[in-house]
């Protein structure tokens, strides 16, 4: 399968959901994330910096292809000029599946990224556009938790990421100046363990990643479920 990962900011797909992506890549399939902004300006960030942190972070991912947009960070929103944007990477990169964050997050960005993504997927399949590329939708779009917030919530199913914990971790570690250079490298570690070690237990195993979906779930056999 095709899979694109759309995030607000560098980083927050690789929160949410880089033991899926590593896991997705291990089967067989293909992932792209986009950034919609380049997450600065931040305390201890440059465009510079971001980038370079982004790129390492996605060769030890092992993903086909990041992009980063130049949508305004801190202030991001679903305008008709970015809904093209984001369509337009759509109908290049053809996504079967789209993962975008969760819609309740207590950071704006976040909301807006979901909005945004969730528009863009229709808008790409469009006929009568002048928006580059070949009309396309995604079949399916589901959502992963990289949370401001702290909330309780039933996802629609959990991935089994037990493998791939410790790479994921290695990834997160590329983006210095968002973790280490504020001191906050541990409680991350920290942090993502513990909700891997919560996601897992509901599935018994180690570590999982959680998602949710707005429509049902379905499935073609029970062969590959977890028990």
């Amino acid at each position: 399968m095709n899979i694109l990962c759309v995030g607000a900011h560098p980083d927050d797909v690789d929160i949410g959901m880089g033991g899926t992506i590593l896991t997705l890549i291990d089967q067989g399939h293909k992932v792209s994330i986009l950034d919609l902004t380049d997450g600065e300006p931040t305390p201890k960030g440059t465009h510079e910096k971001r980038m370079a942190e982004s790129a390492a972070s996605s060769e030890i991912l092992g993903i086909a292809e990041r992009i980063t947009l130049d949508l305004e960070n801190r202030f991001l929103e679903d305008s008709k000029e970015a809904r093209r944007k984001v369509a337009a990477v759509i109908r290049r990169i053809k996504p079967e599946i789209l993962f975008i964050p969760y819609w309740v997050d207590a950071h704006p960005d976040h909301i807006a990224g979901s909005n945004l993504a969730v528009a863009a997927a229709f808008t790409a399949k469009l006929t009568k556009t002048d928006i580059e590329g070949e009309p396309f939708q995604p079949k399916k779009v589901f959502s992963y938790f990289s949370s401001h917030l702290r909330l309780i919530i039933k996802p629609s199913f959990i991935m089994d990421i037990s493998k791939f914990m410790d790479k994921k971790l290695e990834a997160l570690t590329c983006y210095k100046s968002q973790f280490a250079e504020q001191d906050r490298e541990e409680y991350l570690k920290d942090m993502i363990r513990s909700n891997g070690h919560h996601w897992g237990a509901m599935i018994k195993r180690e570590y999982g990643e959680a998602f949710a979906c707005r429509e049902e779930v379905g499935l073609k056999g029970i062969e590959d479920l977890v028990i």
